[in-house]
């Protein structure tokens, strides 16, 4: 089961966290998320006691606002959130659109949680403007006040008093990162980040990235990385350079939404990468990037 989330963000590895953590070594001094969105994987490090300390960054001002009322003032954004929910009720579409509006003139957390929960298909959308104008899902009006203020309350407990929160360019926490922490990224998915298809505030450049992560073993920093899948034969993505020396996994993240939405059966293959410091600190060796089944692979990291 995946960790609960205190927000809806496309993107987020809550149904896939629980495996991340199995490929966690013991002695974390720190968790760090560089792209931390709804910090799934720090939610479930957390419960289950795989990280005493968190690090959760991310360039979107909006999502860390939220985080900062998430931890500092949980009681108080699940109230605002509530009374927009129910201020909603039979005129869904309009309400939407005129929390938008306010939330463009002057952000605010309970506004930017309310908008996420009514979004079309969680995901966060800016114009050319940096004017969040995501279209609301008409179908659905947000998880219910209750089941909210449940999420909200369950995140501030799990992080609340251990969590740093910062607006930084990936590349600065990588800096400041320690070859005793484990550095989790969850980057954008190559081919949204730029062009007419804007999803984001901030791209990130395959060959920047592929520089940062150099540097990052240079130091001796144990990561892991989300970065590129595929669906059935299509691949979303460039795989990392090879030069890097990551270990890369697949892992069978179930049915694919997209081919169930046109009518066809396809699952979604997502790629992680263990880096060269982590795979020393699991003790499996180099045999982890053999060609060996999702399973075998698995059984690698469980192996005492």
């Amino acid at each position: 089961m995946g960790a609960p989330s205190p927000f809806p963000y496309q993107g987020s590895k809550r149904q896939l966290a629980n495996v991340i953590l199995r490929y966690f070594p013991e002695g974390i001094g720190r968790l760090v998320e560089p792209f931390a969105g709804s910090a799934a994987v720090s939610i479930a490090a957390a419960r289950s006691s795989a990280g005493k300390r968190f690090w959760l960054n991310d360039t979107n001002e909006d999502v860390m606002q939220l985080w900062r009322a998430i931890l500092e003032t949980p009681e108080e954004l699940a109230e605002r959130y509530a009374g927009l929910w129910q201020a909603q009720l039979g005129q869904e579409r309009p309400f939407y659109d005129q929390v938008r509006d306010r939330f463009n003139r002057s952000p605010s957390p309970g506004d930017f949680l309310y908008l996420l929960a009514r979004c079309v298909k969680a995901s966060v959308r800016y114009n050319s403007d940096g004017e969040f104008n995501q279209s609301p899902d008409n179908r659905r009006r947000g998880a219910r006040p209750e089941t909210m203020r449940q999420r909200i309350a369950g995140s501030s407990r799990l992080l609340g008093g251990r969590t740093e929160l910062t607006t930084l360019d990936y590349t600065d926490v990588l800096a400041a990162a320690t070859p005793s922490d484990l550095v989790y990224m969850d980057p954008p998915y190559q081919g949204v980040c730029t062009g007419r298809d804007s999803r984001y505030r901030d791209g990130v450049s395959f060959r920047s990235f592929a520089d940062a992560l150099h540097g990052a073993n240079d130091r001796g920093l144990s990561y892991i990385i989300s970065y590129d899948g595929r669906t059935g034969k299509k691949q979303h993505g460039r795989p990392l350079p090879r030069d890097l020396e990551l270990v890369h996994i697949e892992v069978d993240a179930g049915p694919s939404t997209q081919a169930t939405l046109l009518g066809r059966s396809a699952r979604t293959i997502e790629s992680l990468y263990l880096s060269p410091a982590l795979i020393e600190r699991l003790g499996v060796g180099r045999k982890a990037n053999d060609m060996l089944t999702a399973e075998q692979q698995l059984a690698l990291f469980d192996s005492p």
